[in-house]
């Protein structure tokens, strides 16, 4: 099956603006249609990006605390302590919809990996809780997608909501 990574993080994108209430102003979540906003933002932060692999969107507490989406994997970085997980057969345990109350500034997802452990990641509560909860579900889902079904779904999309 056919994927590359512009076409991923565009529908991932697509995907997460689809399910988030404008304005896209976050504490500590953002997503990146280009890889310099998110340099320019967090320079501290050193993340060794594959060949075509793109930022998607992160949740970024501090420099010891974050959690960042890429196009084939996600990082997490709690308590100075990182942790990485390629995308590959992950299955989102984190219900859907559960942070919409923001007494929490942030909460954990979890992720089960192919060989049965749980990965953590930051997500920030209240509305900021789509953008990665999004880009995660939006990952999974395109693991059986091609890059022509994802510009076609986009497309549908469109048509259906613009006109």
């Amino acid at each position: 099956m056919t994927r590359s990574d512009q076409i991923i993080h565009r529908f991932s994108i697509y995907e997460i603006k689809r399910h988030t209430y404008e304005p896209y102003v976050f504490r500590w979540t953002n997503f990146y249609e280009n890889y310099s906003i998110f340099l320019q933002r967090y320079p501290v932060i050193q993340l060794d990006l594959a060949e075509d692999e793109l930022i998607i969107c992160s949740t970024v507490i501090d420099a010891d605390n974050y959690s960042l989406l890429t196009t084939r994997r996600i990082v997490t970085k709690e308590n100075g302590t990182e942790d990485i997980a390629d995308l590959v057969g992950v299955k989102q345990n984190t219900p859907p919809l559960q942070f919409k109350l923001e007494k929490y500034n942030y909460v954990s997802g979890t992720l089960q990996l192919p060989n049965k452990n749980v990965f953590r990641y930051f997500i920030e509560a209240g509305k900021a809780c789509m953008v990665m909860e999004y880009g995660i579900r939006t990952l999974i889902w395109s693991q059986q997608l091609t890059d022509s079904q994802m510009i076609n779904l986009m497309r549908l999309w469109d048509k259906r909501f613009k006109s």
